[in-house]
């Protein structure tokens, strides 16, 4: 028999007060509740991250990777309020991506809270532009094509892991390959990318479905129209991420793209990097030398003005996107919550995610938030019914 917990605080969605029962790993009740207290916290379901690449110190790249470190990084994201989770591997060897691969499955099956938190393993690249620009910091010694026999060594050597893949539909082998992983299960995304709007055309044709931190990951100059940036706006097929941190899009560009695509396709997304989450300081790094990562969270190459990751975390990005484009609170948070649930799995508990309702996963969190904060204060954290703050 488990223990019920209960929890108070206001939707944003709908600025009802609300008390949420829990029980066991799942929300067993969900009551409205009367309450003059102007003091409540706001509620909501757990964040969701469809791109992480590291948090807190923590890596899923490279040589170091390893279970534990998994483990570790996911009740990092807990404690601000990410309780699910797609770690996102960057352009590599094949083996360095199997050794990444493998590490996470290790972690998923040896450890519960892992196993709920993480529902697949993104895989940004290595298909992608190799043109300087739309190909950021992805190694362009890895760039290759896309292969239907690497991606089933991927899947082989994961029992299946890889639930998304970001390509750059300028390869020729594009269609072929996005109806393969479609067909297979797994998502394909957009980006990085100097392909034509009709290569994106076709890659969506052929089941493609969201498109990587538009915006980013592009030349400094383009053409005017057309270009790959339109064609992905243009296309209500493709539901877009965005880097709502107050760096990788100014407010003005950030506004008038979540307009053109409009907000039930759109997500918010941290693409955080290990240093997120980390004291402000000068770091060096295996692949951007000495970075300096400042009070508001910008990471940026040392003496430069260029960023060298993402430092900021959800519970940071839905106060900063609220600001930035003129959005409810409760617009916003649906960004980091409802919209990308609808890309997690169909089975088990995931397709009840992103809302607060009885039978969907125990992930919750309550914080305090006034309209000039450009953070949430995060209160409480529930993840899978454990509270882990």
């Amino acid at each position: 028999m488990t223990s019920q917990s209960r929890y108070v605080g206001v939707d944003p969605a709908t600025g009802r007060a609300l008390e949420v029962v829990v029980d066991g790993a799942v929300v067993h009740d969900v009551r409205s509740v009367t309450s003059t207290d102007a003091t409540l916290p706001w509620l909501t379901a757990g964040l969701i991250d469809l791109q992480v690449n590291g948090y807190g110190g923590y890596d899923v790249n490279g040589p170091d990777v390893n279970p534990d470190a998994v483990v570790a990084m996911t009740e990092a994201l807990a404690e601000v309020g990410t309780t699910t989770f797609v770690p996102t591997l960057v352009t590599a060897a094949e083996d360095d991506i199997v050794r990444s691969l493998q590490a996470i499955g290790t972690a998923r099956r040896k450890d519960e809270r892992t196993r709920a938190a993480i529902p697949y393993v993104h895989v940004e690249g290595p298909h992608l532009s190799p043109q300087d620009g739309p190909r950021g910091v992805h190694a362009p010694e890895h760039i290759r094509e896309p292969d239907v026999e690497e991606f089933r060594r991927w899947q082989a050597a994961s029992e299946g892991l890889v639930g998304m893949v970001t390509i750059s539909p300028h390869h020729p082998g594009s269609v072929v390959y996005t109806r393969h992983l479609v067909a297979a299960g797994t998502l394909v995304a957009v980006g990085h990318t100097h392909a034509t709007p009709q290569d994106v055309r076709a890659v969506v044709d052929a089941g493609a479905s969201l498109a990587t931190h538009l915006g980013n990951g592009a030349h400094a100059t383009i053409a005017r129209h057309p270009n790959y940036i339109w064609a992905q706006l243009a296309e209500d097929r493709l539901t877009a991420g965005f880097i709502a941190d107050g760096h990788h899009l100014p407010a003005d560009t950030l506004t008038a793209m979540l307009r053109a695509k409009g907000l039930q396709r759109s997500i918010l997304v941290s693409d955080s990097v290990a240093l997120a989450g980390l004291p402000p300081g000068e770091y060096e790094t295996p692949v951007g030398g000495t970075v300096v990562l400042s009070h508001d969270g910008r990471l940026s190459a040392l003496g430069t003005p260029y960023l060298a990751g993402a430092a900021t975390p959800l519970a940071g990005c839905v106060p900063r996107l609220s600001r930035l484009a003129g959005l409810r609170l409760g617009e916003a948070m649906a960004l980091a919550t409802h919209n990308p649930a609808r890309f997690l799995p169909k089975q088990g508990l995931y397709p009840m995610a992103g809302g607060i309702l009885p039978g969907a996963p125990a992930d919750l969190i309550v914080f305090d938030h006034q309209p000039d904060d450009v953070d949430l204060t995060v209160r409480h954290v529930v993840a899978a019914g454990r509270q882990v703050r």
